[in-house]
């Protein structure tokens, strides 16, 4: 299926928003919708965290940093997953990660996306 390619991140200022994009090249749609989804970013000097993820039909999970402001949305007809990312703040500057897990829980990463909120 490929592995997670994101895109999307930049530079933007605080209480702006952005949206990151996350494709498989070759996912059929099948694997599209039973694949669990999820983005994670990683803040210098920090761990990566788990941000947003959506599973099953569409059960969604936010860090609790987030909630109200991120959401993760899933478009079948296109096949990506997006990560809507409004009233952004300093503190969400971090690369960006989409992560897939297949049915079977075979995980696959991609190579990440930065995002930098200036203050």
């Amino acid at each position: 299926q490929g592995d997670p390619v994101e895109s999307g991140g930049g530079l933007v200022q605080a209480g702006g928003s952005l949206r990151l994009s996350c494709r498989c090249p070759r996912i059929i749609t099948s694997v599209f919708s039973s694949s669990a989804w999820a983005w994670y970013r990683q803040a210098p000097g920090k761990q990566r965290e788990l941000v947003a993820q959506v599973v099953g039909r569409g059960s969604t999970n936010y860090a609790d940093s987030v909630k109200g402001r991120f959401t993760i949305v899933r478009d079948y007809a296109k096949k990506t997953v997006y990560l809507q990312m409004d009233s952004l703040k300093s503190e969400d500057t971090g690369v960006y990660y989409c992560y897939r897990e297949d049915a079977s829980q075979m995980g696959s990463w991609g190579q990440g996306t930065q995002v930098t909120v200036s203050s």
